[in-house]
């Protein structure tokens, strides 16, 4: 079977992002499939996974993100969630919603966290988890982070209060460590009691499929990939004309005026004044509307080029 495309899956609780893969293979029958964004086993939600020749477009997806997690108070743990030792146990029925109200802005914007103890985060060529699970304590750098939004949803109050919270954000951000570090800052201690994604990479948890109704739609011959236009927008694009196809296939580079026009016409481009400096990259498609792939606009000496980077 031969598909090309994107799957957007709605990850379960209790498989890691390549278990996910794994399946999505043997359900499809597929060889080539790989995933962006990687979730921990216990979270849920958007999993955005690439088909066939599509894998090579992985480095080209959007990367915000955005979650729905549950906070709570009075508990730390070695892991920062509810899968790892319990660290610290102590009711906070006194912390209130007003407090916490109040220090939620200092989570907003470009901040700096430090990874959790048990994260992919990779150190000396180990992941994190790797070093902590034989007991190395290792030190990690801060990383710069963006938090575009942090919306309450709800509060339970309790001996052990609960924040329900809907969260956008930039890449590398970790829920965990906002949980963490919000439950510090209070002085109540805090860890991430559930987590779901439900954005990623331009797709959305309600146009998600669940590994049953994958396998019902390929039962029933209703399966349709996502196509690349669909969730690769942002980056704007060219249409070429014949005779720039055919040297397209031929793996040339083009000349192009400044401004991503091939002469006749493009797709999805953003206004001339935010249209970056090269180099960068666009999609191609000819004329009909067919995906050609990925060129690398970038400048020569004399002019603007277009250079294949992944020819379809």
């Amino acid at each position: 079977m031969t598909i090309d495309g994107f799957l957007n899956l709605n990850k379960p609780a209790g498989m890691t992002s390549h278990d996910c893969v794994g399946r999505v293979r043997r359900i499809l029958k597929l060889k080539r499939v790989g995933h962006g964004g990687t979730l921990d086993p216990a979270v849920t939600g958007v999993l955005p996974i690439a088909l066939g020749r599509s894998t090579r477009l992985l480095q080209f997806l959007q990367h915000n993100k955005a979650y729905q997690g549950t906070i709570r108070f009075g508990l730390t743990t070695a892991t920062d969630d509810l899968e790892g030792e319990i660290i610290h146990s102590q009711p906070m029925p006194e912390l209130s919603l007003e407090k916490v109200q109040a220090a939620l802005p200092k989570f907003l914007g470009k901040i700096e966290q430090f990874p959790p103890s048990f994260s992919a985060v990779q150190v000396g060529g180990k992941r994190l988890y790797e070093l902590a699970r034989k007991g190395e304590t290792v030190e990690v750098a801060a990383r710069k982070v963006e938090v575009f939004r942090l919306e309450i949803l709800d509060w339970r109050s309790g001996d052990f209060p609960e924040l329900d919270l809907s969260i956008a954000c930039g890449a590398g951000t970790y829920i965990r460590a906002i949980a963490r570090d919000l439950g510090a800052l209070l002085n109540a201690g805090g860890t991430l009691a559930c987590l779901t994604r439900t954005e990623s990479s331009g797709f959305s948890i309600d146009q998600s499929l669940s590994f049953a109704e994958l396998e019902l739609q390929i039962q029933e011959d209703k399966f349709c990939p996502i196509l690349p236009s669909a969730v690769l927008g942002h980056l704007g694009a060219i249409v070429l004309s014949p005779e720039y196809t055919k040297r397209w296939f031929q793996g040339q580079r083009l000349p192009i005026p400044e401004t991503p026009v091939e002469g006749e016409e493009t797709r999805n481009n953003p206004p001339a004044n935010l249209i970056p400096e090269p180099p960068y990259p666009l999609q191609v498609y000819d004329r009909d509307g067919n995906f050609l792939g990925i060129g690398q606009v970038a400048n020569s000496e004399t002019n603007t080029i277009l250079s294949p980077q992944i020819v379809f």
